[in-house]
């Protein structure tokens, strides 16, 4: 689905899947047919996936701690965009609304794009992709058919 945002055209991000790997998680994105990944630490991973399936931990993490933060604040996460790719490292802007007595005023945030998927999950907002950017992006279906269902060879 492609969404007009003033004079930007953005694609809209799902979270397909996250599977572990070597070095942590990835975590697979749908953006239209094309199926991308990102990877993220151990830690991000658990977070995401505890967020995807509405569970919540013990103790806070981070991302907790952050939205309390904005519900103290009278902030509201209203998207993410992944805005780049430089040396392999996604770059991706948050973007906060704070509505008070003062008035309304709107943020976006450089920030690390597995924080942004993390908020945006726990906070049910949309994240968003730069369409230039998934137009340059190998689609990594067969590596995630691969990963899903592994070869009789490779289990042992």
């Amino acid at each position: 689905m492609v969404v007009m945002k003033g004079s930007k055209e953005w694609v809209t991000v799902k979270v397909k899947d996250i599977i572990p790997v070597n070095k942590g998680m990835a975590v697979f994105l749908q953006a239209g047919k094309k199926l991308f990944v990102i990877q993220v630490d151990i830690g991000m991973g658990i977070a995401m996936g505890m967020s995807l399936m509405g569970k919540k931990n013990e103790r806070p993490l981070t991302h907790d701690l952050m939205g309390s933060l904005f519900l103290g604040f009278g902030i509201e996460m209203t998207h993410c965009v992944i805005v780049d790719m430089r040396e392999e490292t996604y770059i991706a802007r948050l973007n906060l609304l704070q509505n008070n007595e003062l008035g309304k005023k709107m943020v976006e945030l450089d920030a690390r794009p597995s924080d942004c998927l993390v908020l945006a999950i726990m906070h049910q907002k949309p994240i968003y992709i730069l369409p230039e950017l998934l137009e340059v992006l190998d689609d990594v279906r067969p590596l995630y058919e691969e990963l899903k269902n592994p070869r009789d060879e490779d289990k042992d």
